[in-house]
Parts: structure tokens; sequence; C-alpha cells
């Protein structure tokens, strides 16, 4: 399948946080490289809001989320809380009507199946995969002879819907980490489209955004790596062009743990206390090995600096 890197025309990149938080060093460094690299190119930046949880997502920090963004000067072409753009809504809990008919067009494949596994039930009865703690399902609901089965019955109790992989590797090329391969059925295993709850597995969602969004560049951080061929698979059975792929190394902590909003030193609440804009996209522009020492730097210099050969191929670095 072809990627959308060789359109001939400029690329269209987004930034999609979840607003359950402030923004962490971590999020600016996904938010800023993505930024750059758009916009060296002449391209389209958009502010997707991924709001499917809606136990931990408010109104109030999308809305401090734009305000630090546009503090630094990051400045969006489409997206954000008011829907700037012709792909509206761009809030993920207002497009349910959307995941819902391509959910409709992979049942038509054959390929999906109810689940009525609980998190607890796959918890208990699968061992870890390799030392990361993820657990790969085994297809305990999956339909015998499955997916030769001809029509699934959907059983009146809840359940989620899941998609079956088949015995495949997965191959494509990031632009940071190089050559990838990746069976689906030994590394991903069958996973839901649909939770039993009803809402919408963020890995259908965000295939379906980026795609009807026109987005062909996908920057975020390495945690993220092994979705690209569950992604890429969702691509292939709904038609959908694939973008082209840069996973970022994770900022950490001194313990090099990955940052998260409990890391409130260096959240942008406590980060705009003490810095100026310039000097945290210096800092970023340092971690990002564009610059060679760390100094106060703005976004048209930086810009003038990016080059992804540059980009650390590391899982993590430490903040600085």
């Amino acid at each position: 399948m072809e990627s959308a890197e060789n359109n001939g025309h400029p690329p269209v990149g987004r930034f999609a946080p979840s607003p359950t938080g402030r923004m962490h060093l971590g999020n600016v460094f996904t938010a800023v490289i993505s930024w750059l690299s758009v916009r060296k190119a002449g391209g389209t930046w958009i502010l997707r809001i991924e709001d499917l949880d809606p136990q931990r997502s408010r109104h109030e920090y999308a809305r401090t989320l734009e305000d630090d963004l546009l503090w630094l000067g990051l400045t969006w072409d489409e997206g954000g809380v008011d829907d700037k753009g012709p792909n509206d809504p761009y809030s993920q809990s207002r497009r349910g009507d959307i995941y819902a008919r391509y959910l409709e067009k992979l049942r038509r494949t054959g390929l999906t199946y109810p689940c009525t596994c609980t998190r607890a039930d796959i918890m208990a009865t699968q061992a870890p995969h390799q030392s990361d703690g993820r657990i790969i399902y085994q297809g305990t609901c999956r339909p015998k002879g499955f997916p030769d089965c001809g029509k699934t019955e959907i059983p009146d109790v809840r359940h989620a819907t899941r998609l079956y992989v088949p015995d495949e590797d997965i191959c494509f090329t990031d632009r940071v980490f190089g050559p990838q391969r990746c069976n689906l059925t030994e590394e991903c295993g069958d996973f839901v489209l649909q939770r039993a709850d009803g809402a919408w597995a963020y890995q259908l969602a965000v295939v379906v955004d980026d795609a009807l969004m026109g987005v062909t560049e996908i920057v975020r951080g390495s945690d993220l790596l092994l979705s690209a061929a569950q992604q890429l698979y969702l691509y292939r059975l709904l038609g959908f062009r694939p973008p082209t792929y840069a996973h970022l190394p994770l900022i950490c902590n001194e313990r090099m743990q990955r940052l998260s909003k409990r890391d409130s030193s260096l959240s942008m609440e406590e980060l705009r206390k003490i810095y100026s804009p310039e000097e945290i996209i210096g800092r970023v522009g340092f971690m990002a090995s564009l610059l060679p020492e760390m100094r106060p730097c703005g976004l048209d210099e930086l810009t003038e600096m990016f080059d992804w050969n540059k980009i650390p191929c590391r899982t993590g670095i430490t903040a600085v």
C-alpha cells in the first residue's frame, strides 16, 4: 500500500492531545516537533481534541491546552475547540456517528465478532507479552472456524466488538526508528473497535479521523509504535491511503520514567511561571538534537534548523 508521503503535496500533520489535565514537557515536545516538520514543508497543522474518555476529559482542559499552545506560538490551521476548518467536528466525543458508519463497514468484511470477555478475564488467563506488560488477546470469543464462518451471531449480553487479525507481518518505515516489522497475531492479537460500554476504541477513531481529515504525517511518542501496525491494517481494510509515521523518544523524569500529568514540576502550569516561550522552545530543540546547546530559541529559527535526521533514535530522553 502506497503511503501518503508520495502524493507530491505539502504534508498535513496533527497534534491530538487528550484534555485530561495540563500539558507537560513531553506533550510540548511532540507538539513542537510535529509543528516544525509541517511548517518547514509549508503544510497544514491540525489540532484535534481526543476526548473519547468522558470520565476524564474536560472542556476547560481543552481551552487551557489551546492557551498553552498559543503562548508557545504553536498556531493551528484547522481544528481546536471551535472547530475551525472543513472537517468539523474536531472533538472525538462528537464524532460517534462517523465511527459507527465505519464500524459497520468493517462488520461487512466478516472480520469482526462480539467479545464478552472482561479486562479481568483477560488479565487472569493470559501472560504478559514479553517484558512490557502487554496482554495479547488469544481469541477466547472468536467463533470457531473464524473468519470463514459466515454471519456471526450477536449475543444479547453486553459485549465489545473485536477485529480479527491474520497471522501476517505488517511492515513500514518509521522516520525516526527506521524499518519496522510487526506480526499482527503474535504482537497485537484481535483488538477492540468498540468497548462493551459503547465507547469507541482509540485504534478505530484515530484511523478514521486521520483519514477523513487528510492527515499524511503522524508524529507521536514511541510508546505508540506498535499501534502503527494495527492502524495500517485498518487503513487497508477501510480502503484509506496510509500516512507516514514518526515516533519520537519519550521525555522521561530523572528515574527514566515517562512523564505523566503527575509530574507537576514539568507541567505547563509550572513551566510558564519560570520560563519564557523561547526558553521552552530552545529546551525542546536541545532535547531533539536540533540545537548544540540549550538556549532560548524562537520557532522561526528552529524551523530553519529542523531536520528529521537529527532526531535521536531512542525510546526515551531525560528531561533537561
